[in-house]
C-alpha cells in the first residue's frame, strides 16, 4: 500500500511541471516573441550572407580563431556572421543558402499572425527543392567556385555525373525544373492549347480595315464636274416640284452616269492598248560579262613570314649556351627496397586494424625515395573513418616519426597510407633535370619539384599556378626549393623569353644568382646591384613592375589579344608592326625571401603593389614567387592569398 502511495504522489507532482510546460509553449506571448525571432533571425542572416559575399576571403583565415578577441572579422555581423555564413553558403549550398532565411521569416510569420500551418510546410517542402536544385545547378554551371554552388552542391553535382554524365545531368534538372513548373502553376497541355486557341481566334476576330481603292485620273475629268455642278444646280431648282418631274430627274442621272462610265472604260481600255504597244517595241539589250579581278592569297604578314620565316627573339642572343648537366652533381639514387621492413610494416598495419575489428580483403606497397605508399582494401562493411581515425595509433605502432593517411586515393578504390622509409634515398637536382618529362615538356615556365611516390619526375607550370606561396619554419628548406625552382627555369628557358626579380632581405641566399645577371636578371636602371636588399629600392622595383604591367596591357588591348601567349604567337607570325611600339614580351618572374621582414618594415607600401600584382599580372606574364614563415593575416591578406591557389608546406 505504501508503494502505491508513493508512485501517485510521484504522478501528481509530475503532471503540475507537464501543464505547466504545456501552458508556456501554448501561451501567445511565447508566440510572438520566437516568432519575432524567426523573423530577426532571418533578417541577420540575409545581411551576412550578403557580407560575406564581399569579405569571405579575407575572413576565411580568421575562422579557426573564433575565440581570440585581437582577429578581426570584416563581415558585417562579426565573428557570428562570419561562421553561420561559412557554414550555409561555401560548406552548405552556396547562393541557394539565401533560400533559408526566406523559409525562416515564413516560419516567423506563421508564429506572429498565425497563418495556415499547411502553408507554411508546403513553402518549407518547395524551398528545400528549389534550394538543392539550385546548388546542383550552380555546381555544374562553375564547379570551380564553390561560393556559387557550396561544398553541398559540388560533392552532389560529382556524385551524380560519375552515374548520370553531363548530359544526362542537364536532362534531370531541366525534368525537374519543368515537373516543378507544371506541378506549382498547373500547367497541363490542355490549358496551353486553349491559351494558344483563345488567341488565335482574337487575331481573327480583329476588323479588318480596307484601304479605298484610289479612282484612276482621266484626261476629260472636267467633263464630268461639270456635269455634277449642273445636276447640282439642277436639283436645286426642281425641288419643289411634283413627284413626278422628281421621278424623271432621277432617271436623267442614271443616263447620265452610264455614259460616264462607258466613257471611262474607253479611255482606260485605249492606255491599256498604248502600254502594251510600248512593251512590245522594246530594245533588247545585250549584257557583256565582266571578269573579276584576281585577289592575292597572302596578306602582308604571310609574304613576310615566307619571305624571312617566323620572328625569333633567339637570334639576338644566338651565341647563348644553356647550362650543361654536368654542372649538377649526381648522387646514386637507386631505391633500395627491403623486404624485412615492408614485411614487418604490413604486419603491424594489419595487427592495428584487427585490434579495431577492421577487416582487411588486400594490401599493396609502392616503395618510393623517401616514402612507402601501402594500399589496403577493407573488407565490406567498414566505415573508411574509422580507418582514417587510427592515423596516430597506426604511427604508433609502426614507431614512425608521422604517417599520412589518405581516404580514399583519388581514382582507385583503396586507401593510401604513407609510412617514411627508414633508409631514405637522395632526389638530386641531376635526376630530375635531365628526366625525359622535364626535356620534353611543353610547358611554358616548367618546375621541377621532385619526385612521386611511384619515383617519377613531379613537373607543374608556374604559367597555370599563376603565383605560387611558400612556406614553413626557419630551416625547413624554403631557400632550397627557391633554387630548385630557379633551376628548373634556367635549364628549360632562353634568356628572350624569361626575366627574373629578385628580392632577397637576407641578402645571401639568392646572391650565387649575380653571375646571371648580364643575361636573366631585370633591375632598375639606376640600381647598381640586380639582387635587390635594400627594402626602399623594393618599393621602386615593385612600383615600376604595376608600371610594366600596365604598358603590357595597353599593348594586348591594341593588339586584340587576351594574354601574352596569343600577343607572342600574333608577333612571332609578324601580324605586329614594331613600329607601333609592339615587342616580343619575356615572362617575368618576382622571388620574394622572407616576405614578412618587408612588410615589417615597409608595410602599406609593399603590400598594395603586391596586391595589384597577384590580381592582374597573370595575363601578362609577371608570376609571383613569395616565401615566408607563417602565412598569417598580418603578413599575407586575405586579397593576396586568395590570388595565390598555389602553395607549397616545408
Amino acid at each position: 500500500m505504501a508503494r502505491k502511495a508513493k508512485v501517485t504522489k510521484q504522478k501528481t507532482e509530475k503532471e503540475p511541471r507537464f501543464q505547466k510546460a504545456k501552458a508556456f509553449l501554448n501561451n501567445r506571448q511565447t508566440h510572438t516573441v520566437f516568432g519575432l525571432f524567426l523573423v530577426l533571425f532571418s533578417v541577420f542572416l540575409v545581411i551576412a550572407f550578403f557580407s560575406f559575399f564581399f569579405s569571405w576571403q579575407a575572413d576565411q583565415s580568421t575562422l579557426s580563431q573564433f575565440t581570440d578577441k585581437t582577429v578581426e572579422t570584416k563581415n558585417l555581423l562579426g565573428k557570428i556572421g562570419a561562421k553561420l555564413s561559412h557554414f550555409f553558403i561555401y560548406d552548405g549550398f552556396g547562393i541557394a543558402a539565401f533560400v533559408i532565411p526566406i523559409l525562416l521569416f515564413v516560419s516567423g510569420l506563421y508564429w506572429l499572425f498565425k497563418i495556415s500551418f499547411r502553408r507554411v510546410v508546403k513553402t518549407w517542402n518547395w524551398g528545400v527543392l528549389v534550394m538543392l536544385w539550385l546548388a546542383i545547378s550552380f555546381g555544374f554551371i562553375s564547379d570551380k567556385y564553390v561560393v556559387l554552388a557550396g561544398v553541398i552542391g559540388v560533392e552532389i553535382n560529382e556524385y551524380l555525373q560519375t552515374f548520370l554524365g553531363k548530359t544526362g545531368l542537364i536532362l534531370a534538372l531541366g525534368f525537374l525544373f519543368l515537373a516543378y513548373v507544371v506541378i506549382r502553376f498547373k500547367v497541363t497541355p490542355e490549358s496551353i492549347l486553349s491559351k494558344f486557341r483563345s488567341k488565335k481566334k482574337e487575331a481573327t476576330e480583329k476588323p479588318i480595315v480596307e484601304k479605298p481603292i484610289e479612282e484612276p485620273v482621266i484626261e476629260n475629268e472636267f467633263v464630268l464636274e461639270d456635269t455634277t455642278e449642273k445636276e447640282s444646280k439642277f436639283e436645286k431648282s426642281v425641288t419643289n416640284l411634283q413627284p413626278t418631274i422628281s421621278n424623271f430627274s432621277d432617271v436623267n442621272k442614271t443616263d447620265e452616269k452610264d455614259e460616264n462610265d462607258s466613257l471611262l472604260d474607253v479611255v482606260l481600255q485605249t492606255e491599256i492598248k498604248e502600254e502594251e504597244k510600248v512593251v512590245e517595241e522594246e530594245v533588247k539589250i545585250d549584257v557583256e560579262e565582266v571578269g573579276e579581278e584576281e585577289s592575292s592569297k597572302e596578306n602582308l604578314s604571310e609574304k613576310l613570314v615566307k619571305d624571312f620565316g617566323e620572328f625569333d627573339p633567339t637570334l639576338e642572343l644566338g651565341n647563348f649556351k644553356f647550362p650543361t648537366f654536368n654542372l649538377l652533381k649526381q648522387y646514386n639514387e637507386s631505391i633500395s627496397i627491403d623486404p624485412e621492413e615492408l614485411e614487418a610494416n604490413k604486419n603491424k598495419i594489419l595487427e592495428t586494424l584487427k585490434n579495431y575489428k577492421i577487416g582487411i580483403s588486400k594490401i599493396k606497397a609502392t616503395v618510393g625515395p623517401t616514402i612507402t605508399l601501402y594500399e589496403i582494401v577493407p573488407e565490406a562493411g567498414v566505415r573508411i573513418s574509422k580507418i582514417k581515425n587510427l592515423e596516430d595509433d597506426i604511427a604508433l605502432s609502426l614507431s614512425a616519426l608521422g604517417i599520412r593517411i589518405i581516404a580514399p586515393i583519388p581514382g582507385k578504390g583503396t586507401i593510401g597510407i604513407e609510412v617514411p622509409n627508414k633508409k631514405s634515398t637522395i632526389v638530386s637536382m641531376h635526376s630530375v633535370i635531365s628526366s625525359k618529362r622535364f626535356q620534353e615538356s611543353p610547358m611554358e615556365l616548367p618546375i621541377a619539384l621532385g619526385k612521386t611516390i611511384s619515383n617519377e619526375t613531379f613537373v607543374v607550370d608556374l604559367a597555370k599556378m599563376p603565383h605560387l606561396l611558400m612556406a614553413g619554419a626557419t630551416g625547413q628548406g624554403k631557400s632550397v626549393g627557391l633554387n630548385a625552382v630557379l633551376t628548373s627555369l634556367l635549364y628549360k628557358k632562353h634568356p628572350a623569353e624569361v626575366k627574373f626579380v629578385l628580392v632577397d632581405p637576407k641578402k645571401v641566399e639568392l646572391t650565387l644568382f649575380n653571375k646571371i645577371e648580364r643575361h636573366y636578371l631585370a633591375k632598375l636602371p639606376d640600381s647598381e646591384e640586380a639582387i635587390i636588399t635594400d627594402t626602399t629600392k623594393v618599393v621602386n622595383t615593385l612600383n615600376s613592375l604595376c608600371i610594366e604591367m600596365d604598358n603590357r596591357y595597353d599593348l594586348l588591348k591594341n593588339a586584340m589579344v587576351r594574354n601574352i601567349k596569343e600577343y607572342n604567337t600574333k608577333f612571332k607570325a609578324r601580324k605586329l608592326n614594331p613600329n607601333d611600339g609592339h615587342q616580343f614580351l619575356p615572362y617575368i618572374v618576382l622571388v620574394i625571401d622572407e616576405f614578412a621582414d618587408l612588410i615589417m618594415t615597409a608595410g602599406k607600401e609593399v603590400e598594395t603593389p603586391i596586391a595589384r600584382l597577384a590580381q592582374l599580372a597573370r595575363a601578362i606574364g609577371i608570376h609571383l614567387i613569395v616565401a615566408t614563415q607563417r602565412p598569417s593575416v598580418n603578413v599575407i591578406t586575405g586579397i593576396i592569398k586568395a590570388n595565390f591557389p598555389a602553395r607549397i608546406a616545408f
